[in-house]
């Protein structure tokens, strides 16, 4: 199966010698499942020819606001709507789950309560899975045919699934504790309460259910359900 990777954000320059680009992060994470990639840069304005180019999309995150004006959003969101329409499966990560309730008729916007940065429990229905999180928006108004997977007292709706069309999660599956400290690093002294940069520091080596989540995103891109 051959996957899109649409990078709507680039990774710190501080973090590529060592990890990559985005669509490195996510060929490691879904390594092992037979899938082959491609990427691009739609940040930059650099789109696919169209929704065929691939089997199914993965949506990265970004450091951009879903609602912010920025050219490529609205091709994005167009691009989304026409791979819903037709079926073909896609997922969202953090930014990409963002713009993917956007786009369906949902609604983003800059949480009140704050960020979320660090290890972060969610529940799946009564399974506690922890992934790490680096956002402040959030999707406040879901479109109509989501339905919610996963979520916590902060962060209510933290996965979504669209029956077979789309599966998305707010937290970074694709960062390991490395990559995760390297994260804070480079992003978060002067844009994250020095804080909850303490906090997230103190607890990165703690470990995370990555692999359950990169189990899901595989089951869900072969079989249309994260739950295989």
């Amino acid at each position: 199966m051959h996957i899109g990777i649409l990078i709507t954000g680039h990774a710190p320059d501080e973090l590529q010698p060592d990890f990559g680009d985005y669509d490195a992060f996510f060929a490691r994470l879904l390594d092992g499942n037979g899938f082959s990639f491609s990427a691009w840069n739609v940040v930059d304005n650099e789109f696919p020819q169209g929704i065929a180019s691939a089997d199914g999309w993965l949506i990265t995150g970004s450091k951009h606001g879903a609602y912010e004006d920025h050219p490529w959003i609205p091709p994005l969101e167009q691009f989304i709507r026409d791979c819903y329409a037709t079926r073909r499966p896609m997922v969202g990560i953090c930014f990409g789950h963002q713009i993917i309730a956007q786009a369906l008729g949902g609604r983003v916007e800059k949480f009140t309560g704050g960020w979320s940065v660090g290890r972060t429990q969610y529940d799946w229905n009564g399974r506690k899975l922890f992934a790490n999180a680096w956002h402040q928006d959030q999707v406040v108004e879901l479109p109509q045919d989501a339905q919610v997977l996963a979520g916590n007292d902060f962060c209510r709706n933290a996965a979504l699934i669209y029956d077979d069309r789309a599966f998305s999660v707010q937290p970074h599956p694709e960062y390991d504790a490395a990559a995760f400290a390297a994260l804070i690093d480079a992003r978060g002294p002067g844009l994250i309460p020095d804080g909850m940069l303490d906090t997230a520091r103190a607890a990165r080596d703690l470990g995370d259910d990555n692999r359950a989540y990169a189990d899901m995103i595989a089951s869900f891109f072969k079989k249309g359900s994260p739950d295989g």
